[in-house]
């Protein structure tokens, strides 16, 4: 007997061994049971997570010989039929290869009669949004006004292209992309019955390397059984998707935590030894700075599934501050995305941790050669306190984030970084208040911290408690630890020991820096725009040939 790819053997022939839909298998097994069925169904989602699958079983459900219900028996003529894909009732169309409008009309003529065998005449339309526009025209009819004894199922992975029309015709249910976990359990259920060999963090590398299709999974999981000559073993697998064990990206991280440019080139001749996907390493190197940052900032958070990793990476988060993290992910991102335009892969993944290294803060803001890799100065110098410079702006390009990490002290396993102490005293208003603006500037909060300071105003001061309000919609960043982050830093800047008391307000009572920055740029933007229109050469251009100004094309000159 010939072999059956997994994926094909393993296909759900019943609602209840489905995977990761329960919301689409609740409704439509509420619509079977009670008869209160659709004429038209569309099912949409990325590729094998169930679309057509469903559509089958659901065929099945509407022609049993036992009875119309939830749960075919699988046995008949009809189920044994439907599921070797002979059934004359279940005509099923690929419409990326039957686009015209000569083959819905087929279908529409056949739609008028009996069916042949079972109670329903059921069509399945695969990537249903293949279909050109006179062939949309000619099947809408038919969706209109459909005889009874027929049933649409249509399915698509792109439901944005069909025409609003055929989408208020139907019944839309979104099937989901499946998690991780989802994956890996059926994988486990598989292999036990198949009794094939496993390790688990071999499924653990399939799983994130399916992209949310069981489909896929269940196919790289055919491809690790053959690599692996009949078992599964985690080093296989990753030499076949050419990924990298957890422990390479934890020591990248860690050179880059220890500002070690030589370690940093190190891990990297380490990680090219295994041949790896580049841009899978930017991905598992974004998803542990991810759960780093889960750790420094929900307290409670455990790291791992299987805890292997934990003592790292909470040893880690020890070491990077939150702005860092922030900063680090931004630029795994951003690296990933822009791995193609690099010369080559190697070197775009080189870079893309150079840039975290060479906008890594140096100690005290001042020049590091030995622990920052030997960045530029001008890279290095600290922001002034009011407007951010030209080589910071460029920095904040470069970088794709707002804001730059501040400068703060050299890290160390055993503690976090400790804020700057002040350099010269916080202004004061008036009422002998401290001046919010400057308070933000003297205790250098950027990242997280700078987010909720820039959006909060300065009431009043009780004592040693700042009262300060924030808008309802910011009210969920004052949460710990990042208050007493805050309390701390403010209170080095103040020279004494300080608590901070959020309360939500309603209206514009207390203007932010956040509301006064919005409003600079905004006049700015229009001073911008007012020049452009006034200035002469423009205005001949208008006059002689019909020229006009792209708005959204005019920036406002950065200091």
């Amino acid at each position: 007997m010939s072999y059956q790819v997994l994926a094909r053997k393993w296909r759900p022939r019943k609602f209840a061994e489905l995977v990761g839909q329960e919301h689409v298998v609740r409704a439509l097994t509420n619509a079977l049971d009670t008869g209160r069925m659709h004429h038209a169904y569309l099912f949409t989602g990325t590729r094998g997570v169930g679309k057509t699958t469903i559509a089958r079983i659901f065929a099945k459900s509407l022609n049993c010989e036992r009875g119309e219900s939830a749960d075919p028996c699988g046995e008949c003529a009809v189920c044994t039929a439907v599921d070797a894909g002979r059934f004359v009732d279940l005509l099923e169309i690929d419409a990326a290869s039957n686009t015209g409008v000569d083959d819905v009309r087929e279908v529409i003529e056949n739609a008028q009669y009996a069916p042949a065998r079972g109670r329903f005449k059921v069509y399945l339309v695969d990537e249903v949004h293949m279909l050109s526009k006179p062939a949309f025209n000619a099947l809408l009819k038919t969706l209109e006004e459909p005889p009874p004894h027929v049933k649409f199922l249509l399915a698509t992975t792109d439901p944005q292209k069909l025409p609003v029309t055929v989408l208020s015709r139907c019944l839309k249910f979104n099937l989901k992309r499946l998690l991780p976990e989802q994956i890996s359990g059926q994988m486990r259920h598989i292999l036990g019955a198949e009794n094939i060999p496993y390790e688990d963090a071999a499924i653990a590398e399939l799983a994130r390397g399916a992209d949310g299709s069981l489909r896929d999974g269940l196919s790289l999981l055919d491809q690790a059984i053959a690599y692996g000559g009949g078992s599964l073993r985690v080093d296989d697998v990753r030499a076949m998707l050419g990924s990298v064990a957890r422990g390479q990206v934890l020591g990248v991280l860690q050179a880059l935590a220890e500002g070690n440019g030589e370690g940093l080139m190190a891990e990297c001749t380490r990680i090219a030894s295994f041949s790896p996907d580049f841009g899978g390493v930017l991905d598992d190197l974004a998803s542990v700075l991810h759960r780093l940052q889960l750790i420094q900032l929900i307290p409670g958070y455990r790291p791992d599934e299987d805890g292997s990793d934990d003592g790292a990476l909470v040893a880690l988060a020890q070491q990077l501050a939150p702005e860092d993290v922030q900063l680090y992910y931004q630029i795994a991102t951003s690296g990933r995305r822009d791995l193609a335009l690099a010369p080559d892969a190697r070197t775009g993944f080189e870079m893309a941790l150079l840039r975290m290294l060479a906008f890594r803060p140096t100690e005290g803001g001042g020049a590091s050669a030995s622990r920052a890799g030997a960045a530029p100065a001008a890279a290095r110098a600290p922001m002034p306190p009011r407007a951010a410079s030209p080589v910071a702006n460029e920095r904040m390009h470069m970088a794709s984030v707002a804001e730059v990490a501040p400068p703060r002290a050299a890290a160390s396993q055993s503690a976090p970084a400790a804020a700057p102490a002040p350099r010269e005293p916080v202004a004061v208003d008036a009422r002998g208040l401290p001046h919010w603006d400057s308070l933000i500037e003297q205790a250098a909060l950027r990242g997280p911290l700078g987010q909720l300071a820039q959006n909060a105003a300065l009431r009043e001061r009780e004592g040693n408690t700042l009262v300060l309000v924030l808008q309802p919609a910011h009210m969920h960043l004052a949460v710990e630890p990042m208050v007493s982050q805050m309390e701390e830093r403010i209170g080095q800047a103040m020279g004494e020991r300080i608590k901070l008391r959020f309360m939500e307000e309603r209206g514009a009572a207390h203007e932010t820096p956040a509301a006064r920055a919005a409003n600079a740029r905004e006049a700015a933007q229009s001073a911008a725009e007012r020049a452009i229109d006034e200035d002469p050469l423009v205005q001949s251009l208008k006059r002689e040939f019909g020229a006009r100004v792209v708005p959204q094309s005019i920036k406002p000159f950065e200091n």
